[in-house]
Formats: structure tokens, sequence, C-alpha cells
């Protein structure tokens, strides 16, 4: 395993133990409202805290890029963190929701974690060594048609001015596939599509500490992600469309004639 994967799960860990630790006092947690719909709570920072310090320890030099926190160094390698995907599902109970790393060096995603800490389930990738769940190799499913399919997706909370071309988007799929689910936690999204547990997943205005984990899953596991015009702008846009290759050209061609000329970007 490379060192840095290595730190990114003993850091997964630790922010998971924070978190299984926090389940039977949400009614106490110090929440706070960033943005509509938006929240952070105690066991957000307290989390990003514990990953933050297991990578400082190791790799001082290192940059970091976290929600909550912020920026900080200056440095080839970039370590971007979410320490809590699904903030909102946890304060109210429901059981979906992840911490995510990922390690980019030179621009590019070299190394990803989504874990967990519920059904202490561990998705790593590695860039060229394949995509992993608790060690047991990771494959996209194999459906080649939409029929059928189970896709997933989340609804653009925080940008309600492209709720109508979400939604048309939406129509055009719903009514092709077996089913929609949306869950509240794009990083387990990306993390289940590379599981073969949905063949595809959608959603618009993704931030890169959402996505920059799942993103590598999804190729290591032999999928292809996009932004909705089929290029691979999706880090910096946070619109994303992920599948097997005949799902994923599918689901691009559902999608597109339904965007305005913003999402196009």
């Amino acid at each position: 395993m490379h060192p840095l994967l290595n730190i990114a799960i003993r850091a997964a860990r630790s922010a998971g133990n924070v978190i299984i630790r926090s389940i039977q006092h949400v009614e106490h947690l110090d929440v706070t409202t960033k943005g509509r719909n938006d929240f952070v709570s105690d066991v957000d920072r307290l989390a990003e805290r514990e990953i933050i310090s297991a990578i400082t320890k190791a790799y001082p030099d290192h940059a970091i890029m976290a929600e909550e926190s912020g920026n900080s160094g200056d440095s080839d390698t970039v370590w971007i963190i979410d320490p809590l995907d699904g903030t909102t599902n946890f304060l109210h109970g429901f059981p979906h929701y992840c911490v995510s790393i990922a390690v980019m060096v030179r621009g590019k995603i070299e190394h990803g974690v989504v874990y967990d800490p519920l059904r202490e389930e561990l998705f790593t990738a590695s860039r060229g060594d394949g995509a992993q769940l608790n060690d047991r190799r990771l494959r996209v499913a194999k459906r080649k048609e939409l029929a059928n399919a189970l896709l997933a997706t989340g609804f653009p909370f925080k940008n309600p001015q492209h709720l109508p071309a979400f939604l048309a988007t939406f129509t055009s799929l719903f009514t092709q596939v077996a089913d929609v689910r949306r869950t509240g936690s794009a990083a387990l999204d990306l993390a289940y599509v590379a599981a073969g547990r949905l063949d595809g997943y959608w959603e618009i205005g993704l931030e890169k500490w959402d996505l920059a984990a799942g993103a590598l899953l999804i190729e290591e596991a032999g999928g292809v992600i996009s932004d909705f015009v089929g290029g691979d702008n999706y880090i910096n846009s946070g619109n994303v469309v992920v599948g097997n290759l005949h799902v994923q050209k599918q689901m691009l061609d559902g999608i597109t004639p339904h965007l305005t000329d913003e999402l196009k970007k």
C-alpha cells in the first residue's frame, strides 16, 4: 500500500471514530448554518481536526483543502477533505454518511478513501492500482442499457437557480430506468457506483471535497466520469455524470438536451 493511502486510511478511521462516538449525543451538538440547507456541527469540526492532525504529523509540508477549515499550505501535494459527507443525514439520525479524503499530486487525484463508519466499509483507490472495498476488488456494474438501471442523484439545494434544469434531467432519466435514489451523500453515491450497487449517478454543483475521492474510485473500478457535456472539467464545475461506459453515455444523452448554457461550461 502506498504510504499516502495508508495515512489517508488512518485519518479516515480516526474521523470515523469521532462520528460514531457522537451518534448518541446529536441533540447536544452545536450546529451552525453555513448557507441555505447547509449545516456544520461540532462533529464535522472535530472529525476534520483528527484528519488534519494525522496528515500533518506524517507530512507537515503538504497543503490542505478542507471543507470546514479551508485551505492551508503551498505544495504540489494537496489533501482534499470532507470530514462528514452527509451532515444533514447525521443530524437527523438517518444512517447514511461518510468520511472522504483524496490526495491530489500536481493537479491529479492519485489516492482516495471513502469510509462509512456505521457499516465499517472502507472504499480505497490509488491511481493505476484499482479500487477496493475492505480489500475486495471493485468493478462497476455491467448493465449495458438504462432500462432496469438503478441510478442515484442529488438535488441542487445550494443552487436553486438550477432546479428547473435538474428536474428536466430527472424526468428524462427517471422515465428510462428502474428507479432513482437520493441518499444525501455524494461521496457514498460515487463509491456505490464503483462497487456496482448503483448503475449510475449525476448531480449539479458538487464541491471538490464531495467528489475527489469518489471520482478516483469510479475510474479505478473501470467506470467513466465526466461533466455534463462529456468533458473532464467535473472537478472544477462540480457537475458529474458517472457509470460504466454504456450507461454513462446514455445518461449524457438524456441530460444534455435539458442543460442551460451555464451548466454546459
